[in-house]
């Protein structure tokens, strides 16, 4: 089973992982790792922060000569903006973010206490962990993607680019949809046994873990709701050679809480960044007289950074599953494990 822990402040010194389970005798190209922190940090609509991180990961721990070790390794990524310390007060939360609730919950009296941590700067580290999941499901032949499916209910290319400037004019946010899809998943991740090893429960509380993120529909997801079964369920076919399959796949993949062998789709949506440079009333957290909320340096749009971490977490859920299904302490292991099964499925 993998275990993740992360750790850091969008003004620390830098965004911390540790990745607990990660098998022995994977090779890691910390070229990929990076170049996955890069497409987080792309997108139009992106912020001023954008333009001096250039993220990095270092691996400190669980390799030798790049290749993993079984013991847990962990990732960091510096800030160059780090100034944590001689940063101001910030007395006014803003609506729709952790501000207020993370000062009530803590009994803090500044503001930044709060949106240091709460900062999507955080998912520099789901997206490291990520890249180390992806390079272990290619092993596997699973692949991860995501696309951009509307911003601001507009569905062409032209019409979100428009949509984007639209808010960046009026000095807004704005947020969207974007879709996730895992090809080559085996039948069988994941288990009907308990609520918390249902893969669409592991996969779905990961997506909803990131910043922003307001709601998840996998397949079909809420067309279910107006529609009868016959229409909808996936008729199961077989073919000697190729084993068990679907024609179509409003199931998104899933099937009681277990892969069923179709491509793994899911769709989430991405609010509108909290940060408004026309900002919203609030409430002076020491006076409690009416103010503005406060203003950060911010985004305008991150649907397409939020659907590449949304790839992070999609593969850690499976990276577990897998794990979990085939074993997790050697690669060799897993592999010979793996190709068994799939000699007896088909």
């Amino acid at each position: 089973m993998l275990r993740l822990l992360t750790a850091g402040e969008s003004h620390g010194r830098g965004i911390l992982a540790i990745l607990d389970g990660m098998p022995a005798g994977i090779k890691i190209d910390t070229a990929l790792v990076n170049q996955e922190l890069k497409r987080r940090q792309a997108g139009f609509g992106r912020g001023g922060r954008m333009k001096i991180e250039s993220d990095r990961a270092q691996i400190l721990s669980g390799l030798k000569n790049s290749r993993t070790l079984g013991s847990p390794l962990a990732i960091l990524v510096e800030n160059k903006d780090f100034r944590i310390d001689k940063m101001a007060k910030v007395m006014c939360p803003r609506p729709g973010h952790a501000d207020l609730s993370g000062l009530l919950k803590y009994g803090l009296s500044d503001v930044r206490e709060v949106l240091e941590r709460a900062s999507a700067r955080s998912t520099a580290a789901t997206v490291g962990v990520g890249a180390l999941c992806k390079i272990l499901l290619k092993e596997f032949g699973i692949r991860i993607m995501s696309r951009v499916l509307s911003i601001g209910g507009e569905n062409s290319r032209i019409g979100m680019i428009e949509k984007i400037k639209e808010a960046i004019d009026n000095k807004d946010t704005i947020g969207g949809i974007f879709e996730v899809v895992a090809k080559n998943v085996p039948a069988g991740l994941g288990s009907y046994a308990q609520p918390d090893r249902r893969l669409d429960s592991c996969l779905s509380a990961g997506i909803m873990s990131i910043p922003g993120i307001k709601a998840v529909e996998i397949g079909l997801g809420l067309g279910y709701a107006v529609s009868f079964g016959s229409e909808v369920h996936d008729a199961i076919y077989y073919k000697k050679g190729k084993g068990y399959f679907r024609k179509t796949n409003n199931a998104g993949g899933i099937e009681g809480g277990i892969s069923n062998g179709e491509d793994i789709i899911v769709r989430a949506c991405m609010k509108p960044i909290c940060t408004l440079m026309h900002p919203l009333d609030s409430v002076n957290i020491s006076t409690k007289r009416s103010s503005k909320a406060s203003t950060e340096r911010s985004d305008i749009c991150v649907v397409e950074a939020a659907g590449v971490v949304a790839e992070s977490t999609l593969a850690f859920a499976l990276a577990d599953a897998l794990l979990e299904k085939f074993g997790a302490d050697s690669l060799v292991d897993i592999k010979r494990s793996f190709t068994a099964y799939k000699k007896r499925i088909l």
